[in-house]
């Protein structure tokens, strides 16, 4: 059965980059050479890494970077970037489920919801967390995104709803108490002009739940803050407004 995130990431490449969301790449890249020291022989994984904007950023400044995503025309896309930027990048097609890194980096990136947090079970979402963990080296480090919980249940469910419904979803959606899931029907358009009706399955994670999944996978620190595109930093707390969690964890 084709997954919902299967659909959207087809034939949508071109659309993703000119996404609000996708706009403060440069900042978000300046933030990750800050964690690892503007160390260019530091090499990064990029779990999920779509057209390849954060691939390609590091690369240009001399990063060596592997990237990974389940979308082909997504892969295509940045590989064509990486071609007119004259940049080399190992880009792969997988599933961020089952990858065989074994101590190869010393950080790995999952941004933006590059697979975590859209996966369908919460077994699935920590298969990418615990593939993600075997692929760093001992010190490595995680920078994570991901949804965050507190806003939904801040601002009410049926506020958050009702806000959501502004933003191409209609009214099939609830959000599980039980589970943290955001079930939704959303109406989008393909880079061919197709439209597409998708039923999103989205997980919503506290910041208690993502400093227990991380400890539980051996790192020594987890970091939380708040996260907003194009304005990553470490002095902004994590607060009930902020629709996404910045994690940064340490073997």
């Amino acid at each position: 059965m084709t997954q919902w995130y299967e659909t959207l990431f087809t034939d949508y490449a071109k659309t993703y980059d000119q996404e609000a969301f996708t706009q403060g790449t440069v900042q978000e890249v300046d933030f990750i050479e800050q964690e690892i020291g503007d160390n260019t022989s530091k090499r990064i994984l990029d779990i999920g890494c779509g057209t390849g904007r954060h691939a390609i950023e590091l690369a240009k400044r001399g990063y060596q970077v592997t990237g990974i995503d389940l979308s082909e025309s997504q892969l295509k896309r940045a590989q064509q970037k990486a071609k007119n930027e004259n940049v080399h990048i190992d880009f792969q097609q997988a599933d961020a489920r089952h990858l065989d890194f074994s101590n190869e980096f010393d950080l790995v990136i999952i941004l933006c919801e590059g697979g975590f947090s859209l996966m369908e079970t919460d077994e699935m979402n920590f298969a990418i967390l615990k593939n993600a963990t075997h692929a760093l080296k001992n010190e490595g480090k995680l920078i994570l995104t991901t949804l965050n919980a507190l806003f939904p249940l801040y601002h009410s469910v049926k506020d958050f709803l009702n806000n959501n419904l502004n933003e191409g979803q209609n009214e099939n959606n609830t959000f599980d108490l039980m589970t943290f899931r955001e079930h939704s029907t959303f109406e989008t358009v393909d880079d061919y002009g197709n439209q597409k009706t998708l039923n999103c399955n989205e997980r919503y994670y506290a910041p208690s739940e993502i400093t227990w999944l991380i400890k539980t996978l051996g790192y020594t620190k987890c970091d939380i803050y708040g996260c907003e595109t194009g304005n990553f930093k470490r002095d902004k707390a994590l607060t009930t407004e902020d629709f996404e969690i910045l994690v940064i964890a340490e073997k």
